[in-house]
């Protein structure tokens, strides 16, 4: 059963290295994020979480175990649990930050995203496949990664600037 699960947390964390690493170089975006919020935000702060999700990430990617997984779920449960922070605060308007650039702000669809992504890798870090991704079917499993990576970041990015609101706010007419 988890064997099915191991796609959605490599996706998972691609998504990790990818949104990590331009918060390291640029954490403005999610330190205001994190202060709209309520929550206390620094550049210092940022980009130490920033380089755990990034080395997170990879470690996963490199080294896939119990542990790598357990880490993918915290951090995707800590995801979850600020986007659904943000939304009942009424804060990040604009931006979440989440993916290091200033036009994902957090939605409903994001924190579902993400709350499923904690509870696949938390059930990967529980009961791990019995072996290796690699060892069995490694160009269906990445290619399912892919795509299913792909829709994670439409739903985190892509989605929430589809909406009507978005783009009345963005000054577009909508059909």
């Amino acid at each position: 059963m988890t064997d099915a699960l191991v796609p959605f947390v490599l996706a998972a964390a691609v998504l990790l290295v990818v949104a990590g690493a331009p918060k390291v170089l640029d954490p403005a975006d999610t330190v205001r994020g994190l202060r709209s919020a309520g929550l206390p935000g620094s550049p210092a702060l940022v980009r130490v979480l920033a380089v755990a999700e990034v080395v997170a990430g990879a470690g996963a990617l490199l080294g896939p175990s119990r542990p790598a997984a357990a880490v993918v779920a915290l951090l995707y449960a800590g995801f979850t649990g600020f986007v659904l922070l943000a939304l009942a605060r009424g804060g990040v308007v604009e931006s979440c930050g989440c993916l290091g650039r200033a036009d994902t702000p957090p939605t409903r669809a994001h924190a579902i995203a993400t709350g499923l992504v904690a509870l696949a890798a938390g059930a990967l870090a529980v009961s791990p496949p019995a072996q290796p991704w690699w060892s069995v079917q490694p160009a269906l499993v990445v290619v399912l990664a892919a795509v299913l990576g792909f829709l994670l970041w439409q739903v985190i990015a892509v989605l929430p600037t589809a909406t009507a609101a978005a783009a009345r706010s963005a000054g577009r007419s909508i059909s």
